[in-house]
């Protein structure tokens, strides 16, 4: 069955983004005095460019795992985690400004009267900086504008080649038939997977990690990978249920959402895990320029901090234990929409405290703001189902997929 966007569907999307519009101006005119502002805005957009975009890698990550696993019983929602992972697009073009603003704008580097550099989001970037800074300078060259940018045009063209790739194949094999191109798919999902296995990595840590440019961790690529994944399936979830209920996806039974319902429990357990292993590792050690990372954040932020964490474990935990949850409509999208906000909050947490210090709050700029960015995702990811057949055609595990029960 084609899909194709409903009249509802597009002026709630277009509601959606008005209305974020319309906050993020007022909460805009606002702010606009503050010393802190423009290091407001430059953290905001960096929150929803990445987290949308992560939300989009994270559909990437998965679709080539299916075919790197030669899996069956996803190939009746392929096109879904296809169109999810379609916004990777949106969001390098969006990242690729940001990082162009950030990197080439014009001063804005200052010390407030706590101590607290503002105006920037890496500090790395101003040499002044890296001259008086023993700890920075023993960074580079890793922290230079430079490699910054040669690392984020490699991770890019990486991501793009391997989305448009797959994308490329699958409308083919519809077409085609055969498994040539399957075993194609096979090979390149391997080799994506290990990419990426390195790229997530040293990526979060270019883009993320060093605006605490004094602090490191070496599980942090991994906690962000945790929270891209979990915050994917959830986007793939949610998807799943409005197609249904719109009446496409009849192929779809309760045991394909009860396996995306498992992949949401277990990528939820697996981010706690590696919080909690970060977090532990850091306070049994106690050495004071380490603990400043999390002491900052429990001080300044204790609400946002340890209610994300709550939101992110305990929700999942206690809602989508059982079996009959995992395949409920309703419940399943309660519990998805919630841990999309709890992991808005821990990006909003992974950057906000090192570029904002104690001045960070979430206001009308920032819910403004995420909601004109989950319009435009929704309306992207929804633009590119209409592009293609909702089932496949020709895949040789498709009449496997049609007949899959748990």
């Amino acid at each position: 069955m084609e899909y194709q966007i409903s009249s509802k569907a597009k002026k709630t999307i277009i509601a959606t983004v008005l209305v974020g519009l319309v906050l993020f101006i007022v909460g805009a005119i606002m702010d606009s005095g503050s010393a802190q502002f423009k290091t407001r805005l430059l953290s905001n957009f960096l929150i929803d460019g990445f987290f949308f975009f992560a939300i989009a890698l994270g559909a990437l990550f998965f679709l080539a795992l299916q075919y790197a696993t030669e899996t069956a019983w996803y190939v009746v929602i392929k096109r879904v985690i296809e169109a999810v992972a379609s916004y990777v697009i949106v969001g390098i073009g969006v990242l690729l400004v940001l990082f162009a603003v950030i990197t080439f704008m014009d001063g804005g580097y200052s010390v407030n009267e706590h101590g607290h550099h503002v105006g920037h989001i890496y500090q790395w970037m101003d040499h002044h900086m890296v001259e008086n800074d023993s700890m920075i300078a023993g960074k580079a060259p890793f922290l230079t504008k430079p490699f910054f940018w040669i690392a984020t045009v490699v991770y890019f063209a990486i991501y793009i080649l391997f989305y448009r790739g797959f994308r490329k194949r699958s409308l083919q094999e519809d077409i085609e038939g055969g498994t040539n191109i399957h075993f194609k798919n096979y090979v390149k999902g391997a080799v994506f997977l290990v990419l990426f296995g390195y790229f997530s990595s040293t990526s979060s840590w270019h883009w993320i990690m060093s605006i605490d440019v004094h602090w490191f961790s070496t599980l942090f690529g991994w906690y962000t990978f945790g929270g891209l994944w979990c915050t994917a399936m959830t986007a793939i979830m949610l998807l799943i249920i409005y197609l249904k209920r719109n009446g496409y996806l009849a192929q779809v039974n309760d045991s394909h959402v009860h396996d995306v319902g498992k992949w949401i429990f277990a990528t939820s357990f697996l981010w706690s895990y590696l919080f909690f292993s970060q977090y532990m590792l850091y306070w049994y050690a106690d050495i004071p320029e380490e603990v400043i990372y999390y002491v900052q954040r429990i001080d300044q932020y204790p609400v946002i901090y340890w209610g994300m964490f709550l939101i992110n474990f305990i929700v999942p935990m206690l809602i989508l234990m059982s079996r009959e949850a995992k395949r409920n409509l309703g419940i399943l999208m309660f519990v998805c929409i919630v841990i999309i906000i709890g992991h808005w909050g821990d990006v909003f947490m992974l950057i906000t405290p090192g570029s904002m210090g104690e001045y960070g709050t979430i206001g009308l700029i920032e819910i403004g703001l995420f909601l004109a960015f989950a319009g435009v995702f929704a309306y992207y990811v929804l633009n590119t189902l209409t592009k293609a057949p909702l089932m496949p055609k020709n895949h040789p595990y498709l009449d496997e997929s049609k007949h899959h029960e748990i």
